[in-house]
């Protein structure tokens, strides 16, 4: 038999509303607002990693930091945005010279087929411009929820999500922030913890704590010297 909160959750999705967030208590939010608090210390001016100068730039950005290192994306699209700036540009380049521009960002045949279609997508649909919302973003090629995170919050400033990669579903679960390993389900316990206005910067701050310190590599040692030098390491679950 189903539970009440899986039937409002499918009642909701069918009614086109999205499903309530979980539940969380006050002392699970002060512990959420306390880490927020030790990160922002620690980490000022949490930014986007990845070179834009415009929404389509990120949204290709993104696409092509899929297993692939931010220092080497912004490296290759230095020189794509030089010979191919716009969604109109990207969309009547041959396939072939796309995919040899991207070529070292790995898996660069469906990266090319991903931007190449969704700029003609956003010519062809958008007149041009990349949309701002979630579902739209959801209906170009290569854009999963993460990439739609990612551009909404970076490019637009609009909270929608948190952005859930592998150094953010690691830390929140050394944090007690989930016990999910699902990116959806830890976007969604995490968008419960934390205030709306926060949900972008968070992951910054999350990704910078765990390029900086906690390291997947130190995962299991949390009495690593490192680590203790952090006032954070205190909240830390494991």
């Amino acid at each position: 038999m189903k539970s009440q909160k899986e039937a409002s959750g499918r009642k909701a999705a069918k009614s086109g509303k999205k499903p309530p967030l979980p539940r969380k208590t006050p002392d699970q939010k002060k512990r959420a607002q306390k880490l927020l608090s030790e990160l922002y210390q620690h980490y000022p001016n949490p930014h986007c990693a990845l070179n834009f100068t415009s929404p389509f730039e990120l949204l290709v950005a993104t696409i092509l930091s899929a297993q692939c290192t931010d220092v080497r994306v912004n490296i290759v699209t230095e020189d794509l945005f030089r010979m191919w700036p716009e969604p109109k540009d990207i969309a009547e380049a041959p396939i072939q010279e796309i995919e040899e521009a991207i070529r070292t960002t790995g898996f660069y045949r469906n990266k090319a087929k991903s931007i190449k279609e969704s700029a003609k997508k956003i010519v062809e649909e958008f007149g041009g411009d990349v949309p701002q919302t979630m579902d739209e973003l959801l209906s170009l090629r290569g854009a999963a929820r993460k990439t739609a995170n990612v551009v909404l919050g970076n490019a637009f400033g609009i909270n929608e999500g948190v952005v859930v990669d592998t150094h953010v579903k690691r830390l929140a679960n050394r944090f007690g922030l989930t016990r999910h390993q699902d990116p959806v389900k830890i976007e969604r316990d995490l968008m419960a913890l934390f205030p709306k206005e926060e949900w972008t910067n968070l992951s910054h701050l999350l990704i910078a704590h765990g390029r900086a310190v906690c390291k997947a590599r130190f995962a299991e040692n949390p009495d690593h010297p490192v680590c203790n030098t952090y006032g954070i390491n205190c909240i830390c679950n494991k």
